[in-house]
């Protein structure tokens, strides 16, 4: 990869992250106060914590390809509230951003290693943050309704929120 295409990959990448961003803020959003400890099965995380691991591993994946490498560190503490974790992971999500948008054409080429388990250029793993991200998301919108929370629209309407045509 030349360093021409990592600055359009990143480009298009980030215009992604964005825009699902939104969508994820609703779901989380979405968690009612009074549930934050629900969880649909023992081995599940509540609420709170995919919430969190959701915004904290987005911030991560970021913050691992502006640093050019990859390491495990402890998350920072979450906030104690949905809304805390909703202030959290817009702030430092647009930081990040601004940040990539600026980075050099050849960092974003780079191959940089996950953890010895594969080699990708950095900005390839712009598109993983985003899979990861709408996976965990997936999970956390199915114990939406059995909170008694409404389920909003993803990728089209929901029951809740019905697509508008």
């Amino acid at each position: 990869m030349n360093p021409e295409e990592g600055k359009l990959l990143c480009k298009m990448y980030l215009d992604t992250i964005q825009q699902e961003a939104e969508t994820t803020k609703k779901v989380i959003r979405a968690i009612p106060d009074d549930q934050m400890s629900y969880k649909p099965d023992p081995k599940s995380k509540n609420a709170h914590e995919l919430a969190w691991h959701i915004a904290s591993s987005e911030v991560w994946f970021l913050d691992s390809i502006i640093a050019g490498s990859f390491s495990m560190g402890e998350p920072p503490a979450p906030p104690p509230t949905i809304s805390g974790i909703i202030e959290w992971y817009d702030s430092k999500l647009k930081d990040r951003v601004n940040m990539l948008k600026n980075l050099p054409g050849d960092k974003l080429a780079s191959p940089v290693s996950l953890f010895g388990v594969m080699e990708l250029p950095a900005v390839a793993y712009l598109n993983m943050c985003t899979l990861h991200g709408a996976h965990h998301r997936g999970q956390l919108s199915t114990y939406l309704r059995p909170m008694g929370s409404k389920v909003p629209a993803i990728y089209g309407g929901s029951a809740d929120e019905p697509m508008n045509m």
